[in-house]
């Protein structure tokens, strides 16, 4: 087993009550503010299907919806394929913690679509940016604050829109450009291309230099990159895009987009987020 605290971190262990059904335990070395890193939790879904014995393909889209935080400690996973097509196939996951009573307490629901793509016509509409300098030349950002453990597991290296180093509540756009890749070198795959898709600040802190409380709702992320061009990047950075698209009601939704050094677009993301006044 890999030594990586990735790897660590999204481990699961396949049971003997049901397929697909997995047991794991929260990392300390990707802890949040209340709970572990969303983007750990992302790829904690995914590789439950990665790791399902009756998988088709590679994946296609992944949609994470969390209902409530992972509390530390174990938890359990279930993986199910509800339907199999012939390029596509479709599954729920769902994880649990105990709770009162030992009754399983939901905190996370899942859905993933995988899929055997087959060589085609293929064409990007979202170059990467042209003027985005060399990530030697650009400065790391520094180590989080006691208690975010997670961002010490990657290398940011921001060049635009990076986290307000004043909170004036003055206007702002809601853009932000960087290179990343993990910090302790890893070739990227699947699970942590999901993960990256969810490690981008809240874009109303930018927005508005303002540090409110926020948390993602759901995010859903589509995978544009084969094996082939995952192993290409190895443990290379990719170019990181967030923006802010709508802000209404104690909500608003970020896109995102990653890159590689070669310029292919890897992977897209969305996501809704919740704010407090």
């Amino acid at each position: 087993m890999s030594t990586h605290p990735f790897d660590k971190a999204i481990a699961l262990h396949h049971s003997d009550i049901r397929v697909g059904h997995f047991t794991g335990a929260t990392s300390p070395d990707y802890w949040n503010m209340v709970g572990p890193f969303g983007g750990a939790t992302v790829a904690i879904a995914l590789q439950s299907v990665l790791r399902h014995p009756d998988l088709l393909g590679t994946p296609l889209a992944l949609t994470v919806n969390f209902a409530a935080a992972l509390e530390a400690g174990a938890f359990d996973v279930q993986a199910t394929a509800v339907r199999t097509n012939r390029s596509t196939q479709h599954w729920t996951v769902q994880i649990t913690q105990p709770g009162a009573g030992g009754v399983p307490n939901m905190t996370t629901t899942a859905t993933v679509v995988t899929a055997a793509r087959r060589e085609t016509w293929g064409e990007s509409d979202m170059p990467m940016p042209t003027e985005a300098p060399k990530p030697e030349t650009v400065e790391r950002f520094s180590i989080g604050p006691p208690g975010v453990a997670w961002l010490n597991r990657y290398e940011m290296r921001p060049f635009s829109g990076g986290i307000p180093t004043k909170w004036d509540n003055s206007l702002h756009h809601s853009e932000s450009r960087l290179w990343l890749r993990d910090a302790q070198e890893r070739p990227l795959d699947y699970c942590s291309l999901a993960a990256m898709s969810d490690m981008f600040y809240p874009r109303v802190w930018l927005r508005r230099a303002k540090h409110v409380p926020a948390g993602t709702v759901s995010i859903t992320t589509y995978f544009h990159a084969g094996p082939a061009q995952l192993a290409e990047v190895g443990t290379g950075y990719l170019l990181g895009r967030a923006v802010g698209q709508q802000f209404f009601n104690g909500f608003f939704d970020q896109a995102a987009h990653l890159w590689s050094e070669k310029g292919v677009l890897l992977a897209t993301s969305n996501q809704i987020v919740y704010y407090k006044e």
